[in-house]
């Protein structure tokens, strides 16, 4: 497997990311109510398609009603 900087040395197979997930999930529980669009970034993300970067900018981007549903 070859590194890839786009990822963190934790997190350079889906598995991994995945694990991150997770991680951060419990540590900030606001991640787990996220909009089904939310969660495809999620699921790109830890197939390695997205950064986590580009998850946290698409989700900055997203409307406020549509990121704050309940």
């Amino acid at each position: 497997m070859s590194y890839n900087p786009k990822f963190g040395p934790a997190a350079q197979t889906p598995e991994q990311r995945a694990w991150v997930l997770e991680q951060m999930q419990r540590i900030l529980p606001a991640l787990k109510k996220a909009s089904p669009s939310i969660q495809q970034l999620y699921a790109r993300y830890v197939a390695g398609e997205l950064s986590w970067s580009q998850v946290s900018q698409a989700r900055a981007a997203e409307p406020v009603a549509e990121n704050c549903s309940r």
